[in-house]
């Protein structure tokens, strides 16, 4: 049943479930503190990263609403996630979380070898990748925002409209690269198709440990989807035999449950988006206001 009533339920501050217990594993000091909050999609990308590129890191959970100090440290608009590299002296600063993910990445690949992306002796996969992520960050995340926001019931079902095309739209670009990348050089064995797919994602990885960029970056808002959006929109992702089953492996992947917290928190916490309450963030602000993300 949707909820059509605003019980006045506060943001949570606390991680749950598989989320807690992986904080309770990231309390020493590293050379890396990640800053950020239980529910927020953006930390997720990041924290998601983190866990599969087995890249070393403490985190520190906060209330980013409160503008804490340290958080003001490494991101000067109290926005999450930011970062704090402790190795320098004085420790440097990271924040916005595609650059983030871009940084973790080139570390990894520097110490133990694991990327989030293609070789770079395939640029235009890697091409391909990064014209996905640019769709996630300019439509889908956008319209996710849209749709959670919108009150009257003519705004919401346009919302729904327009969030179920992002999602389409973000389907052509993954069956995009699967057809040039790994069909087009028709790729017959086993072996050879893996070769091809590396760095692509879960849409194409034989693997299924094979966590990509496009993966950590649109699967927190997809999974938002399937709670907090059909509890407070009724909404339900599209179906389809190769979508089911990415989105499956995606959400079933170790390094994306273990960063995923049980349902109330997330449904607790975007009550405010959902009955657009007033000075909810700066993403809702600017969705308000008809301006880009922060």
């Amino acid at each position: 049943m949707v909820s059509k009533t605003d019980s006045g339920k506060a943001y949570r501050n606390e991680c749950t479930g598989d989320a807690l217990e992986t904080v309770k594993k990231h309390t020493k000091e590293q050379d890396t503190t990640l800053f950020g909050s239980c529910f927020c999609p953006f930390v997720q990308r990041v924290w998601v990263s983190f866990e599969y590129l087995q890249i070393p890191y403490k985190v520190s959970s906060l209330d980013p609403y409160k503008k804490p100090k340290d958080l003001l440290e490494v991101s000067p608009k109290g926005l999450v996630p930011g970062l704090k590299l402790n190795h320098f002296n004085p420790p440097k600063a990271l924040n916005e979380s595609t650059v983030i993910l871009e940084y973790i990445n080139d570390l990894a690949v520097g110490s133990n070898g694991r990327s989030l992306l293609p070789p770079t002796t395939n640029p235009y996969s890697r091409a391909l990748v990064r014209l996905q992520c640019d769709h996630v960050n300019r439509s889908l995340v956008p319209s996710f925002y849209r749709y959670l926001q919108a009150q009257d019931e003519d705004a919401q079902t346009n919302g729904g409209k327009e969030f179920h095309e992002s999602i389409e739209g973000l389907v052509k670009l993954l069956e995009r690269t699967e057809n040039e990348v790994v069909r087009s050089r028709g790729a017959s064995g086993e072996g050879e198709r893996k070769a091809l797919a590396v760095g692509l994602g879960l849409w194409i990885a034989e693997n299924e440990e094979d966590i990509g960029l496009i993966d950590v970056m649109a699967g927190p808002w997809l999974y938002r989807a399937t709670n907090v959006l059909k509890h407070y929109r009724g909404f339900e992702l599209p179906h389809g035999e190769k979508f089911d089953r990415w989105i499956k492996k995606l959400f079933n992947h170790p390094n994306f449950k273990s960063t995923c917290n049980t349902e109330d928190l997330y449904l607790d916490s975007y009550e405010r988006y959902a009955f657009n309450r007033p000075n909810t963030s700066q993403v809702a602000n600017a969705v308000n206001s008809g301006r880009g993300l922060p």
